[in-house]
């Protein structure tokens, strides 16, 4: 078998957008109007795999040369090896020691962060990298808890608040594109209690809404006079739908807002997908534990899915 790589460069654009879309592993998040939208901030360093002149794989990257490493992809949640159905175990390890090679010929890093995709996210069963990492002696050096709902089987909420008929009666649930009233709500609620920032501003979210509508949804909790009490971001993928971002008011809180939107988004709006993937609860790369936020994920009907991310020397 002969691998040919080829460093990814604009004019590639819409073949990879298409190898995203009809990929086993790829999600929206992988496509270059996604990855591309902070591109100023980070190296580009992705490839795109050929195997006996077909295209088989690509591998999302960036290169930090201060700290020497390729991250596959140092602006996303995961990155790793995007394939197709018919890459086989036996290729995909050579793709990746091919991988390893061109970066240690072609750039700066003495070692590769990996961030595999969880399997929820997969169309077709894709842990053949995993394998492959194994042989190359990668090192997991992250593991992040997520919390995920299998909607087909969803277990019952616990210990939730349960809203009032009347107040039921005042409140709707609104799906726009009204970023900016619940930003507000967001940006305070994280710099109030973290400190902390979103991870994407009012003017990135919009952006990225506007270039990817169905996949970028939001949901909002209004009373009888149209302001906003809470609501959630959601990303929606193949066969998952992601919360992005989740947030109330103090008077959202008090009444239970989020209990009668995500019941909603899990019994109604999106009970036909496979799995409701809450994101994780840690920090740390994983070493410390939000009990109170997990803790909040399962009495929804949460259950433990990991984002691992690994270590490869190619020096």
């Amino acid at each position: 078998m002969q691998i040919e790589i080829i460093k990814y460069s604009d004019y590639h654009k819409e073949t990879w957008d298409c190898f995203v879309r009809d990929s086993k592993n790829g999600t929206f998040l992988f496509e270059r109007d996604y990855m591309d939208y902070h591109k100023e901030r980070f190296t580009d360093c992705s490839l795109m795999v050929f195997c006996d002149g077909k295209l088989r794989a690509l591998f999302p990257a960036t290169l930090h040369s201060k700290k020497e490493e390729v991250i596959s992809h140092g602006g996303l949640t995961y990155g790793s090896l995007i394939t197709d159905k018919e890459a086989t175990a036996v290729m995909i390890l050579e793709m990746l020691q091919a991988i390893l090679a061109h970066y240690r010929e072609n750039t700066s890093a003495k070692k590769i962060i990996y961030k595999t995709i969880p399997y929820i996210y997969h169309q077709y069963p894709s842990d053949e990298d995993l394998y492959a990492l194994f042989r190359n002696d990668a090192i997991l050096i992250e593991r992040k808890i997520s919390s995920t709902i299998k909607l087909s089987d969803a277990l019952p909420f616990k210990g939730r608040r349960k809203l009032t008929g009347a107040t039921k009666s005042r409140l709707s649930i609104i799906e726009d594109s009204n970023f900016a009233a619940f930003w507000n709500i967001l940006a305070q609620r994280l710099q109030n209690k973290y400190e902390v920032s979103p991870v994407h501003s009012l003017k990135e979210i919009e952006l990225l809404h506007s270039r990817f509508p169905e996949n970028i949804r939001l949901f909002r909790v209004t009373d009888c006079d149209g302001t906003t009490l809470g609501g959630v971001v959601m990303y929606i993928m193949k066969n998952v739908v992601h919360t992005q971002y989740t947030s109330t008011t103090d008077e959202g809180r008090r009444i239970g807002v989020l209990d009668y939107l995500y019941g909603y988004l899990i019994k109604e709006r999106f009970a036909h997908f496979e799995y409701l993937d809450f994101g994780i609860s840690v920090e740390e790369g994983g070493r410390y534990l939000n009990k109170g936020l997990i803790t909040q994920k399962e009495g929804l009907g949460g259950r433990g899915v990991v984002y691992d991310t690994y270590e490869i020397d190619i020096r």
